[in-house]
């Protein structure tokens, strides 16, 4: 299953200046426990920002630059329908983690939405979830955080 999981401002942002806005403790814990034990995707901008892979997780970093080093649990894969052909041969879920782009390209592919609702509005953020994002899905559950923080679940309307 293709589950995007994103932390959201008021007005969708995600990013600035090519770093997460924000810090929240409860959203780090409750995003490492989701994810632990299955495959993320991101792209380059967002696996440099990581500095090493994700720790029990396959991470997938969908990206044409060839200078990533080779690495445990991480496999580089150079275009969106390489990586739609991995649940075939994986026995977990497959999480989107942004950024922008991979967000945009993978939105048709996306059967569960996962969305952090921070409170508050990022001034002279420059990265933003696709306008419209959950449009065809409904949400399904709510979950309380500490610090404040919502996370919505979203499932694919079936037409």
């Amino acid at each position: 299953m293709n589950i995007a999981i994103v932390a959201v401002d008021r007005r969708g942002a995600i990013g600035k200046g090519g770093k997460l806005p924000w810090h929240y403790s409860a959203d780090m814990k409750f995003f490492r426990e989701t994810t632990t034990g299955n495959a993320c995707v991101m792209g380059y901008n967002t696996w440099l920002t990581l500095k090493k892979p994700l720790k029990d997780r396959l991470n997938i970093v969908l990206s044409r630059q060839s200078q990533i080093e080779p690495q445990d649990f991480l496999l580089v894969l150079r275009d969106l329908s390489s990586v739609l052909l991995l649940p075939n041969y994986l026995r977990c879920d497959l999480f989107v983690m942004g950024g922008e782009q991979v967000y945009r390209a993978f939105l048709p592919h996306i059967d569960k939405w996962i969305v952090t609702e921070v409170p508050l509005t990022v001034e002279g953020a420059d990265a933003f979830v696709p306008e419209n994002y959950l449009e065809g899905f409904r949400r399904v559950d709510s979950k309380q955080l500490e610090e404040g923080l919502t996370v919505g679940f979203y499932e694919r309307v079936l037409k």
